[in-house]
C-alpha cells in the first residue's frame, strides 16, 4: 500500500505567519529524491528553496505560483516511496 504524504508550508521565521509561492520547481507527476528542492517560497525576508522530506511523487499541487499561503497549510500531496 502506498502512503499519501502531505506537503506543508513551512515555518521559516518565527515570526512568519504566512509566506508566498513563488515557483514550483516540479510538476504533477514528478519523481522526487528526499532534499530535491520542490518549489521556492517568499518570505518577509527571502526567497526559500523548500525541498521535499520523503522520496516519492508528486501527485497534487494545491496551491498555485502567487498563493498566499499561511503556515502550517498544505500546499501539495506525495505519494511515499
Amino acid at each position: 500500500m502506498t502512503e499519501v504524504v502531505e506537503f506543508i508550508f513551512p515555518r521559516i521565521d518565527v515570526a512568519m505567519d504566512s509566506g508566498k509561492i513563488l515557483e514550483w520547481r516540479k510538476k504533477e507527476g514528478d519523481d522526487i529524491k528526499r532534499g530535491e528542492v520542490v518549489v521556492v517560497v517568499e518570505t518577509e525576508k527571502a526567497a526559500v528553496e523548500i525541498p521535499s522530506e520523503v522520496d516519492g511523487k508528486l501527485l497534487k499541487i494545491l496551491r498555485k505560483e502567487g498563493e498566499e499561503v499561511k503556515v502550517g497549510e498544505v500546499i501539495a500531496e506525495m505519494q511515499k516511496r
